[in-house]
Formats: C-alpha cells, structure tokens, sequence
C-alpha cells in the first residue's frame, strides 16, 4: 500500500514490482511528499552483468513479504528521526542492468538518511522474505546470503 503512515505521520511507501519500474520517477515522487526534508538518501540495486549472469529471479512469500517491509520501516523510524522511507523492490525475472531495488530515506540531516538506508539495505539483504536464483549458460542456481550479508546484518544488533 503506497503513501501509507510511519508513526508521527511520516510517509512510507514500500512495494513490491511485478514489472520493470523507473528510479528516477520513483525517488521524484518520494522526494514531492516529504517537502520539509533537508536531505534525501537513496539507494539502486541492479541485475550484474558479470559472471555470465542472463537473468535474475526474485520469487517471495506473499503474506510475509510486504509485512515485514513495513516492519523494517517502523524499525528504521524508531531509530533514525525520518520524514519518509521508500522502499521498492522487484520480483520475477529480470536481465542484467535492470533495477531490483530502491530504498530511500528522508529527514531532516544526511546522518539519519544515510544510517536508515545502508540499515533497511542490509536488513533486506539478509531477511527471509525474498529468494534468489541466477540463469547462466550452465543454468538456473540459487542464491544464498552471503557471510558478509549476515555480518553486515549483525553490525546494527
């Protein structure tokens, strides 16, 4: 659900893309509804290009997913003072170059932007909501999180 509340009134807006989606326009309208924000961070996942990699897939556990991006969200806002949080993520197959995810905080200084993006980014690195396999020329694997996924994950407790 799109425009929804974090608490005090700020605005998330956490979706999952079942079609290709434009960041540009994305972070463009994020950035129209949080107007008071003195800074807006953002990260762009994107499908690689190396390893022989033809296409990726993102397969999810429909109740669990969205609920626990919510989640994520208030957690973040709890800890950082945001105006807003993006978060939007793809699933199905997509081909190298094409964008998985856009996560991006607002508030009113660039610390608590920074912090909540690289915190959600890491969280949906190493959560259990999502699945992944890659084709190659050898076929279909899939793909775990990796040492450094879950390290990154423990650094914030």
């Amino acid at each position: 659900m799109p425009d929804a509340r974090l608490p005090d009134a700020r605005l998330l807006d956490a979706r999952l893309m079942d079609a290709p989606f434009d960041p540009a326009l994305e972070l463009g309208r994020f950035n129209a509804g949080v107007p008071e924000s003195g800074g807006v961070v953002s990260f762009l996942g994107k499908v690689r290009a190396d390893h022989g990699v033809a296409a990726l897939e993102i397969r999810h556990y429909a109740p669990m997913t969205l609920p626990g991006f919510r989640a994520l969200a208030q957690t973040a806002a709890r800890r950082w003072q945001l105006d807003g949080l993006l978060i939007v993520h793809r699933i199905g197959e997509m081909g190298p170059g094409d964008p998985i995810v856009l996560v991006a905080a607002a508030s009113g200084h660039r610390r608590d932007a920074f912090a909540a993006t690289d915190f959600v980014m890491d969280h949906l690195k190493g959560e259990v909501w999502l699945w992944k396999r890659e084709r190659t020329a050898a076929g279909w694997r899939w793909i775990e999180p990796r040492a450094q996924d879950h390290q990154d994950r423990a650094r914030w407790g």
